[in-house]
């Protein structure tokens, strides 16, 4: 991954599109692999699993984390993330259509670095999606290049 690549962890097959779509429309050209729940997303960070072939690739510059995923949910995703010294700084936005103040409170107690709750309106959606690569793939400095 020599460009910068966001890890997309949706299960949800229609927002995962949308989300994609709003990246293409917003000429954000970037790599962004997509995975469909908890475990796959550990394991494609980590080298693990059905993603063990990856070996020593970069990590994604960021990642948009669903909170409601199967096998492994997102909190315990972020967990994950955070115990590791090779993701702790790993820029993690929680992208949900959960407005709970629980799942905002924990979120940001685990480490999250922005939490967005995802609209219904497809044309706010894909604002909000833009928005979010542009910050995180060319405003933002990461903590590694």
């Amino acid at each position: 991954m020599d460009k910068k690549t966001i890890l997309l962890v949706e299960d949800n097959k229609d927002d995962a599109d949308l989300i994609l779509i709003s990246l293409r429309k917003s000429n954000i050209g970037n790599d962004v692999a997509v995975v469909r729940d908890g475990q796959e997303a550990l394991d494609f960070l980590f080298a693990t699993g059905p993603h063990a072939g990856r070996g020593d690739q970069a990590l994604p510059t960021v990642v948009l984390l669903d909170l409601k995923l199967p096998k492994i949910d997102g909190l315990d995703v972020l967990r994950a993330i955070r115990a590791d010294p090779r993701t702790q700084i790993l820029p993690v936005v929680i992208l949900t259509s959960s407005d709970e103040e629980r799942d905002r409170i924990d979120s940001y107690h685990l480490g999250a670095n922005s939490y967005v709750r995802k609209p219904v309106e497809f044309g706010q959606f894909a604002e909000e999606v833009k928005k979010l690569g542009l910050y995180w793939l060319v405003v933002n400095r990461p903590a590694r290049d």
